[in-house]
């Protein structure tokens, strides 16, 4: 459960790849005061669709804008929350008009141009990767249109690091054209490039491989389905590939979901790996039952160590084992069954050892804990990192056999290496901003001799920028941003103690600040829960920093159960969900109020995903927030365990299924305390969310709208848990500040 509000993930290419431009409109219900956007089906029937964009006229957002209006507040006249409402049917005309105000959209009462043209003017990269030899450096930019969305579209640039020629585009396709192109991978002698494409037919990517001083690109595939993670082999003779045949989505449960009708089964697409030859020859080597999540090559590239499980393969990352696989046979050997979830297996040079990382994690895409070490030929695992007051979340082997890491310590993002022979571990660079190679962790591409690294830096004054060089010692390589200014304050790091912890968390003012006046503060609790809030700079999906554009404090808090201060830290909230995670963020709002010029009586509360859940759970436990927005949230952890699509990650936070043991699952359900919520929340989800799946927000605003308290719900068309289209992110951006702006000004 994750609030991913940034184009992180080069398993997102393909569906970035398949989106299309399509109308939109808003239709409201005005009994019932949900809105669903592009209603196009009867009440409660889902619908849902494979991953796409809307792309929207200015002059439409304009008038979106221009609609919008405030929204009602309960009058002293209405029941009391214990009593049903009942709907007046009539009146005097002035009755009539003030019902018909109360039905109109809301309209936040400070303009949102600036800040929306802010968070659609950043380039921004998929992928940064370094070669082997360390003197070149290829990225993957994505192309935006003229009103900042993306277009599906990616580009692949090459730098040469020791001279100072221009980039050089590297494509499938004729040298003006333009298609979704990424997922590089360099060939162990630093000369060519593999990379994905969809020249050749759109919407299906195929491997292409690619000299490093550019030409024409030679075409290795011809399949349907999805490809994704090309990576040679030692020898550099073969290129092993993730394939997914004829898939009908992106993988992974952030994805809109497809429409399940008829008679229900539980019918998937495994992820397999495949081996594509240099001189012609596709096969797949892996279980056709089998789901492979992550690989990494052997030395001697006689094996492969990969992360997999059998079954659904979205569902079940969270019972992944590692093994070995002979690519010759396709025969696989576990080595470890963890008790936990792992990432990112690395062998050691000699061959001996596979690293690993383990931990309790929510989210497959942002994978973060402890660094383990196993026999390649299996046994026992040992932590090399145990005690740790950081969360490792990428490591590779240095020719010596230690082990270069990235990881958070707090929020920050760092880079260490670790000896294995004393679990000594030296800090090489830290620092207040988000450092990766394209994923939501913090990662690196480093050169063979790992002294050398690509990354994508961001922070929150500084937009995406490729950088490489040197570990910490990088040189900046693009200026695609260059002279973007944030339009939101400056943001500090808070730090507070509770329940034995210490905590942080970042507190981003106002812009045009004025220290001589009280403003209103939003919380905004991150996703996960096993995640962070990093310094970064946001995307459009970035639905929250609108809130300081519009003259608002936002909070961010990292309670217990996030990622930076080691497992013991990460793992603080199970069974105790909603517990000490929200006392957490109570004390830091506290905190917040003793260093800032925040009005105590003008607080709200919002969150996505996990954060939508203790949106919902946070109104049930005090009237000290005066207006909420809870998206994609949990108001029902019984009923979630059988609605949504990935129940296998609920069993490590909370201990037993929901069959076993339904009162642990009762006691952190925002339901159970529906009855004290005085908050007017609004609730906004996905119609096509596995994550988080809309009947979560329908129970949570029905029982709000039952006991009469002030509450609006909007379901968007063919979104997942991660929203696609600018259109619905930017209504998301809309609304939110405009619920804001009618209780807290």
């Amino acid at each position: 459960m994750v609030n991913l509000s940034t184009p992180f993930h080069r398993v997102l290419l393909h569906a970035e790849s398949v989106r299309r431009a399509m109308p939109f409109r808003s239709l409201r219900l005005p009994r019932s005061r949900i809105t669903v956007t592009r209603l196009l089906h009867v009440w409660g029937q889902r619908m849902t669709s494979a991953l796409r964009t809307t792309r929207v006229p200015s002059a439409v957002l304009t008038a979106l804008c221009a609609i919008l209006a405030v929204p009602p507040s309960r009058s002293q006249d209405q029941p009391k929350p214990d009593t049903p409402p009942q709907r007046e049917t009539t009146g005097t005309k002035r009755d009539v008009e003030k019902r018909l105000r109360a039905e109109e959209k809301p309209k936040p009462s400070t303009p949102l141009d600036g800040i929306v043209k802010t968070l659609t003017a950043a380039h921004h990269f998929q992928q940064a990767a370094i070669s082997p030899d360390g003197a070149k450096v290829a990225w993957v930019e994505i192309l935006t249109g003229k009103d900042g969305a993306a277009t599906g579209n990616s580009a692949i640039y090459v730098k040469n690091l020791k001279t100072d020629s221009a980039p050089l585009r590297i494509t499938a396709g004729a040298a003006s054209s333009l298609h979704a192109e990424g997922n590089v991978a360099w060939s162990p002698d630093s000369r060519q490039l593999a990379f994905l494409s969809d020249a050749a037919k759109k919407d299906q990517l195929q491997l292409y491989v690619i000299a490093a001083t550019g030409g024409a690109a030679r075409k290795l595939t011809q399949v349907k389905g999805f490809l994704d993670v090309p990576g040679w082999s030692p020898d550099g003779k073969t290129i092993a590939v993730l394939f997914t045949q004829n898939a009908t989505r992106a993988s992974g449960p952030l994805q809109a979901e497809t429409p399940e009708t008829g008679e229900i089964k539980d019918a998937f697409f495994e992820q397999r790996l495949a081996l594509v030859d240099l001189r012609g020859g596709f096969r797949q080597i892996s279980p056709a039952d089998t789901y492979i999540y992550e690989y990494d090559w052997s030395p001697d590239g006689a094996h492969l160590a990969v992360t997999a499980a059998l079954g659904n393969g979205d569902n079940n990352w969270y019972i992944a084992e590692l093994f070995v696989l002979d690519p010759a046979t396709g025969l696989m050997k576990s080595i470890y069954k963890p008790s936990l979830q792992i990432a990112h297996p690395a062998w050691a040079p000699d061959g001996q050892h596979i690293a690993f990382i383990e931990g309790l994690m929510s989210d497959e895409p942002i994978p973060a804990g402890d660094i383990y070490i196993v026999p390649s030929t299996g046994g026992k695992a040992v932590n090399a990192t145990p005690d740790q007051k950081a969360s490792a979340s990428w490591l590779t082997w240095t020719r010596d056999a230690k082990i270069l890491f990235a990881e958070y310590i707090e929020a920050d993002s760092a880079v260490g290496l670790l000896d294995p022979a004393n679990s000594s571990v030296q800090t090489l660079w830290r620092g207040s901003e988000s450092l990766s190679d394209g994923l939501a962790c913090p990662t690196l591409s480093v050169s063979a001799d790992k002294l050398s690294a690509a990354v994508i830096r961001t922070s929150f004054t500084a937009p995406p920028e490729i950088w490489a060089g040197l570990i910490g010692q990088w040189k900046q390589i693009t200026k695609r941003n260059e002279g973007l200014q944030p339009d939101w304050g400056e943001a500090k790091s808070v730090h507070w103690k509770n329940g034995g912890y210490e905590i942080q968390g970042w507190l981003v003012y106002p812009r045009d600040f004025d220290p001589a006046k009280k403003y209103p503060m939003v919380v905004n609790v991150h996703g996960g829960p096993s995640w962070a809030h990093q310094s970064a700079w946001p995307a459009l999906g970035n639905f929250a920093m609108a809130l300081p554009a519009a003259g608002y404090f936002l909070f961010l808090p990292n309670p217990r159960g996030s990622y930076g201060q080691g497992e013991a830290f990460t793992r603080a909230n199970v069974k105790d969900f909603g517990e000490g995670d929200f006392k957490d963020i109570l004390a830091g709002v506290d905190a917040a109020l003793k260093v800032a010029p925040i009005d105590p009586d003008r607080l709200g509360l919002t969150g996505w995903s996990y954060g939508g859940y203790m949106t919902m759970w946070g109104v049930t436990q005090t009237n000290r927030f005066k207006a909420a927005m809870a998206g994609a949230g949990v108001a029902n952890w019984l009923s979630y365990y059988g609605e949504n699509k990935i129940d296998q990650w609920m069993i490590p936070f909370f201990g037993k299924s929901v069959y076993e043991d339904p009162d642990v699952y009762a006691k952190a359900s925002p339901i159970t305390h529906i009855k004290k919520v005085k908050t007017p929340t609004l609730v906004l989800v996905g119609d096509s969310d596995g994550e988080c799946p809309t009947p979560q927000s329908y129970e949570f605003w029905h029982a709000l709208k039952t006991l009469g308290v002030e509450t609006t719900l909007v379901v968007y068309e063919h979104e997942g848990h991660i929203f696609s289209k600018p259109a619905d992110e930017r209504d998301r951006i809309a609304r939110t500040v405009a619920w804001f702006d009618a209780h807290l000004r």
